[in-house]
């Protein structure tokens, strides 16, 4: 069985305030996104669980990997067989773009299908919300609001189809716990429902994502890149969750962009 886990935007991410448990409440939207990882998953012939990679390098060991964190979850509640998962990874990681997490997400969806587990979409959601806050927002994988931890959601109406979107990354690597640290929460609620209605135009001054003003100070190349792609006509800019990646929405393609070197780069349409 072979699927296509994809990537999210946060389209706006404000930290509204701190939790009694430690963590945030915020507010954003989660916009899926086209640029995809491949996984498969196929029962094994032996007694052993495997997990192989190919595609962008990710650190760690295999405990730590949310595919078998995912395999792991289910294998507790359910007879799950031993099975091979090859991962190849397209969506870069330390980016704010969740690829991790939809990776989590489509093992629990790949194995429920594969092994007919007859799990619902909400008891789905309740499993992957135990591996990342955004982890949830896969199961169905359509634009929401997403509240509180991030794992709370609302299902809003965007279409940006007819625009170009393009996502670029420094080589650089942004924690997000050492971003929660930085961040300077606002102590507000926002409205963020009424500010995603606006014309797209208004966003540059209205959609704001919280992490950026910290983040860019640590890593200035990440502003640059935002400026570059407003330099290019971009209709809106801004960095995706705690970072590094930046994505831009364009009505025209952008041309012969001069990013950084050894940067990752990727468009939903042929540039």
């Amino acid at each position: 069985m072979i699927a296509f886990p994809n990537c999210k935007i946060n389209l706006g991410l404000y930290i509204e305030n701190k939790r009694n448990d430690g963590f945030h409440n915020i507010k954003t939207v989660f916009y899926p996104v086209e640029l995809k990882d491949v996984l498969e998953i196929i029962e094994s012939d032996t007694s052993d669980f495997s997990l192989s990679m190919s595609g962008i390098t990710v650190n760690g060991d295999l405990k730590s990997n949310l595919c078998f964190k995912a395999y792991s979850l289910l294998k507790n509640d359910f007879q799950l067989p031993a099975v091979k998962i090859h991962l190849h990874k397209a969506i870069p990681h330390g980016a704010g773009l969740g690829g991790g997490s939809s990776d989590a997400a489509f093992t629990i969806k790949m194995l429920n299908s594969k092994f007919n587990l007859h799990l619902h979409k909400e008891q789905m959601q309740y499993y992957a919300g135990k591996l990342g806050s955004d982890c949830a927002f896969f199961i169905e994988n359509k634009a929401v609001v997403a509240e509180e931890k991030g794992d709370v959601f609302e299902s809003i109406e965007i279409d940006l189809n007819a625009y170009h979107i393009l996502i670029v990354k420094p080589n650089v690597f942004v924690s997000t716990p050492e971003a929660y640290q930085w961040v300077k929460a606002r102590n507000e609620t926002i409205d963020i429902k009424s500010i995603i209605k606006q014309p797209i135009r208004n966003w540059k001054d209205n959609l704001i994502n919280d992490f950026e003003e910290s983040v860019f100070k640590k890593y200035p190349i990440i502003a640059s890149v935002k400026e570059l792609l407003y330099e290019n006509d971009a209709v809106y800019a801004s960095m995706s969750g705690s970072g590094a990646a930046v994505f831009g929405i364009f009505k025209e393609a952008p041309i012969s962009l001069p990013l950084p070197e050894d940067c990752f780069c990727w468009s939903n349409k042929t540039l």
